[in-house]
């Protein structure tokens, strides 16, 4: 029996959108690392929402640490596909070096805590760094694309916090998804212009 129908479609339908855009932007790599970190991003919150449809949709506690683990390697991923993308030289290397540290931190930290707050607080990281690094070249295309991502990423995670139901069946996390499934494709017309900054 399913015990959260909507979020499990809801789930699935952005794991699948985000799938598709994620393999997109590998074909779409053409050498640029910045592009295939950002698919790496992509391919891992797809994955993410996928597991975490079906522990919503079938109560399947098992998969709650890899859900949440595959979205510290998204978060990870697009900070250091912005920073190949956007600067350069000893600040790039500390900022990747700095964005790794905290994947691993972050893992050991959850796979002993379960609460949700520490996903929030590291992405909330990560999306702070990513719209740090775009800002700064806000007068190209692909930048403002990403920046428009993190804003409706941001919008989306307000809708969750706020506990928000449009329906008794169509609760938070369903809205949040549908909202972050936009911003999935925000960024996706960014990060296919991204190229590597020398």
């Amino acid at each position: 029996m399913v015990s959260e129908p909507m979020t499990l479609i809801t789930d699935y339908a952005l794991a699948l959108i985000t799938g598709a855009l994620g393999l997109r932007l590998v074909a779409q790599s053409a050498g640029q690392n910045s592009r295939r970190f950002w698919a790496l991003a992509f391919l891992a919150l797809a994955f993410a929402a996928a597991l975490g449809g079906t522990y919503h949709g079938f109560a399947l506690e098992a998969l709650w640490k890899p859900t949440v683990l595959a979205i510290g390697i998204a978060s990870f991923a697009m900070v250091v596909g912005s920073a190949k993308a956007t600067i350069g030289g000893a600040l790039r290397t500390a900022l990747i070096a700095a964005a790794a540290v905290k994947l691993v931190l972050y893992s050991l930290w959850m796979l002993a805590h379960d609460a949700y707050i520490w996903v929030v607080v590291d992405t909330g990281v990560a999306l702070a760094l990513v719209a740090l690094l775009h800002a700064v070249r806000w007068r190209s295309a692909e930048a403002r694309w990403i920046l428009f991502g993190v804003g409706l990423s941001l919008a989306g995670a307000a809708v969750q916090a706020s506990g928000l139901a449009l329906h008794r069946n169509f609760n938070h996390n369903d809205l949040y998804h549908v909202v972050q499934a936009a911003a999935m494709l925000l960024y996706y017309r960014g990060a296919r212009r991204l190229a590597d900054r020398a």
